[in-house]
């Protein structure tokens, strides 16, 4: 088991700002990610501050763009920045709901970011015990609603990657959430559900999904906030079916 980062022992020559927020720094490091891809002359220069073998032009992983604002910080890696943000924010308390956003936050990155099948088996791995850790976080400090949708988020992971048993079980225990305590979860929960049902059901070749889909279809339009039911259809027309 890896050992947790002792902040005690960073080093002292870090910048880390006073009102440091790792979902603005991840921001950053996608932002980072995007504009060298894109040739940025200045971005360019950054990364290969960090990263000297890495080729103007060509594209880097998100991994790579969060350790370079990591080293821009001071800090080892994004690891390191991760364990000194944490302490700053929390100054020790509701650890659990921290990791539990964190986690959930950074594998939807990995989903985002075009996790697949193809992803090395330590990648696939590393997606899914995230989204387990999630969950088992969210059991701490959580709600019904946060149960359910770490059960969701799982499911996505687990589908993803073609572990299609796994996917089911974490899908149908959504769904059972959302059955059994319908008043705590939002229209676009049952949307998710629904999706995710169906997505599983075409990933593995049963006979009905035109019809999952078509209701997870149904349920995204009925979505009544409008920024909400995008993120549902975006969901929706994502890969892999």
């Amino acid at each position: 088991m890896e050992d947790f980062v002792d902040v005690t022992s960073l080093p002292s020559n870090t910048s880390l700002p006073s009102n440091a927020d790792l979902a603005q720094l991840r921001a950053q490091a996608k932002e980072l990610r995007r504009a060298f891809a894109g040739g940025s002359p200045a971005v360019v220069a950054r990364v290969r501050a960090v990263l000297p073998s890495s080729h103007e032009g060509a594209e880097i992983t998100l991994r790579d763009a969060q350790f370079v604002i990591a080293r821009e910080l001071g800090f080892d890696g994004w690891r390191d920045l991760a364990a000194a943000v944490v302490a700053q924010q929390s100054g020790g308390r509701d650890l659990d709901r921290w990791f539990a956003v964190e986690l959930n936050n950074s594998t939807w990155d990995l989903i985002d970011n075009g996790l697949s099948e193809l992803n090395s088996r330590d990648e696939q791995e590393q997606a899914l015990y995230a989204a387990y850790a999630a969950a088992y976080h969210w059991l701490q400090a959580g709600t019904v609603a946060n149960h359910g949708r770490a059960e969701s988020l799982i499911a996505t992971v687990a589908v993803t990657i073609g572990q299609f048993d796994v996917a089911q079980r974490h899908a149908d225990r959504y769904a059972e959430l959302i059955a059994a305590h319908p008043a705590a979860f939002a229209d676009w929960d049952r949307a998710f559900s629904a999706e995710a049902t169906a997505r599983i059901a075409s990933r593995a070749g049963h006979s009905d999904v035109d019809q999952l889909k078509a209701q997870a279809q149904r349920l995204a339009q009925a979505v009544e906030n409008r920024e909400e039911r995008r993120i549902c259809e975006q969901r929706l027309a994502a890969p892999p079916w």
